[in-house]
């Protein structure tokens, strides 16, 4: 499977103290439970935790849970009420219904049929359809690769071919980001080293293709949209870098000035913090952080990157902004941090890194669903 890369952490001292303020506006900042979900692709499975107060990582009762062949990502819908994970082997959409305290279990139906090498989902932001990204031959599949979309039953999570998908991409698209507007999807495309812009059809979730592709780094693994809808980036495993880029107001995009910005090696995950003014990387040594200015450029925070395990691959920032998460496919294990959304700076959480399964390479993070 050629596209499926498995290529200390340092204990702060003083870490009580350190983390005592941080975690403490943090907890005065949730008003509801969260749980984080990792897909890990060696154990065809899915860990599912609680989010405790300090942004420590529980096991919850019954994780991991069953997914299919390789599980390679995971998305959960704005409400919280359904989990879905991408099964490259042989190519499927495995969906469950997540309860309050984090427990899933499988939708009827499940697993949803994709075209081969599913190695990628994601959801809108009304929660209302679901992008699968199959990155064929690259992924043990076949073909160039496609983006099947589905539209979500909002009562039992059932998906539903939109007509007219699969659709097509660049070359073995890999990820996929969705404006804050629900108006716009963005393709990484690994194969053929660009970015595909699409609109999408607030009805139907059909996807239509917006100007031409912009050419991004080499092997673009993984791609972010900011809160304000302004700016898209793409984190490069082949260049070890960045790439940035202006929306235009018809959805296309335009290069920023001095992209790509340099990352460390085998760069992976991307996330783009919920307040706009940071944009978070994961990658050999760990995670890298950077302020957005104006323009869209990205500036490195002093101290980045922040240490991790071992081949650090997805990265989450939790719905309040206050803590981190990267997956470590080498090691097999969840880094967490305090993330002070003032300045940029990781602080590791007290117990980190927390245990995964093998080949952890996905993670999302989402407020407890409000239904029993």
């Amino acid at each position: 499977m050629k596209s499926i890369r498995f290529a200390s952490l340092v204990v702060a001292s003083l870490l009580g103290i350190v983390l005592g303020p941080l975690a403490s506006q943090a907890q005065s900042a949730r008003h509801r439970s969260e749980i984080a979900f990792v897909a890990n692709q060696s154990s065809n499975n899915l860990s599912t935790y609680e989010i405790k107060s300090n942004g420590g990582l529980l096991g919850v009762a019954g994780s991991p849970f069953a997914a299919g062949g390789a599980p390679n990502s995971v998305s959960v819908v704005p409400s919280g009420r359904f989990a879905y994970v991408a099964n490259v082997i042989p190519g499927s959409v495995t969906g469950f219904s997540v309860a309050q305290n984090g427990v899933v279990t499988p939708i009827p139906g499940s697993p949803f049929a994709a075209p081969t090498g599913t190695v990628f989902v994601t959801t809108d932001p009304s929660g209302r359809f679901l992008y699968a990204l199959n990155c064929g031959a690259d992924c043990s599949g076949s073909g160039a690769g496609n983006i099947a979309a589905y539209t979500i039953n909002q009562q039992t999570g059932i998906l539903t071919p939109i007509p007219g998908s699969p659709f097509a991409a660049g070359e073995y698209p890999y990820s996929l980001a969705v404006d804050p507007t629900g108006q716009f999807a963005y393709v990484a495309n690994a194969g053929s080293g660009d970015v595909y812009s699409f609109s999408i059809d607030s009805e139907s979730g059909a996807l239509a293709q917006v100007g031409l592709p912009v050419a991004a780094g080499t092997r673009p693994l993984s791609i972010t949209v900011d809160p304000w809808s302004q700016y898209v980036y793409t984190a490069n495993t082949g260049s070890s870098n960045v790439s940035a880029f202006v929306i235009n107001f018809d959805g296309s995009l335009n290069g920023v000035a001095g992209s790509p910005f340099a990352a460390g090696a085998f760069t992976a995950g991307v996330a783009a913090s919920s307040n706009g003014k940071f944009v978070l990387v994961a990658a050999g040594p760990g995670a890298f952080v950077y302020s957005i200015d104006n323009s869209g450029a990205l500036h490195a925070v002093p101290g980045s990157p922040f240490a991790a395990r071992v081949s650090p691959n997805g990265i989450s920032i939790d719905p309040t902004n206050h803590f981190v998460y990267l997956v470590n496919a080498g090691s097999n294990n969840v880094s967490a941090y305090v993330f002070n959304n003032g300045n940029g700076k990781l602080t590791p959480v007290t117990g980190s890194p927390f245990p995964a399964g093998t080949s952890a390479a996905g993670i999302t993070t989402a407020p407890s669903p409000l239904h029993r």
